[in-house]
């Protein structure tokens, strides 16, 4: 029980600060392109309780910590935040300026992954004290939580952000087709989950991920 309530307590900050600077920076470049959308609904903030979902940001990924943790021995997270709204046809140039907008959550997360890390080499070069140990768990947490939220949003599957990223960079003909998987989008996901094919395509490309950080940042703990 001691390693379940140390594992929340180290997981929770990465969590909220994964999903909700990924949310706000959506709204936070739709206003740069010239849609005002998430800003009138107060989105383009820092404020956790603006981006929460009751659902997908506390209770699923609780029970599935909870569960995973006690089953396997390792805890699993997987949740979302509700989507900042973003209206493309009011973006100075909507197909182009889809793609920055869309990358800006996964960025969001890279960048965050670096902070993370950042976190780790400070608790590592620092003296051993009473947070050194739990500043540096915190920090791996926040640099996985933030590599698999990038890798999958980057999944090319609208309406995941890669799937907008895709839309933008096709030829019009065919980014139109491909947009009409969007009503799909999450029961194609669901099913990918299940099967397992989704950690068969995932999972590769957040370990080198992870590895590239280690190795940017000289991480070896």
């Amino acid at each position: 029980m001691d390693d379940i309530i140390q594992g929340i307590a180290i997981y929770a900050l990465p969590v909220i600060f994964a999903i909700t600077l990924h949310e706000a920076a959506h709204g936070y470049v739709a206003r740069h392109f010239g849609d005002l959308t998430a800003e009138k609904a107060g989105r383009i903030s820092l404020n956790p309780l603006r981006h929460i979902d009751p659902f997908g940001t506390i209770l699923l990924p609780l029970m599935l910590f909870l569960t995973s943790k006690l089953v396997m021995g390792n805890g699993l997270l997987f949740g979302w935040a509700k989507p900042v709204p973003v209206n493309f046809n009011q973006l100075r140039q909507p197909k182009k300026n889809m793609l920055w907008v869309a990358a800006a959550g996964p960025g969001a997360n890279l960048l965050m992954a670096f902070f993370w890390a950042a976190i780790i080499k400070f608790g590592i070069s620092v003296p051993d004290g009473i947070y050194t140990k739990p500043m540096i768990l915190m920090g791996i947490a926040g640099i996985e939580i933030n590599v698999i939220l990038m890798v999958l949003n980057l999944l090319p599957l609208p309406p995941l952000d890669g799937g907008r990223i895709a839309v933008s960079l096709l030829p019009n003909r065919l980014a139109w087709k491909f947009a009409q998987i969007e009503p799909y989008g999450f029961a194609i996901l669901l099913v990918l989950l299940i099967s397992g094919a989704l950690g068969a395509m995932l999972w590769p490309l957040i370990t080198i991920t992870k590895q590239m950080i280690v190795i940017l940042f000289g991480l070896y703990v």
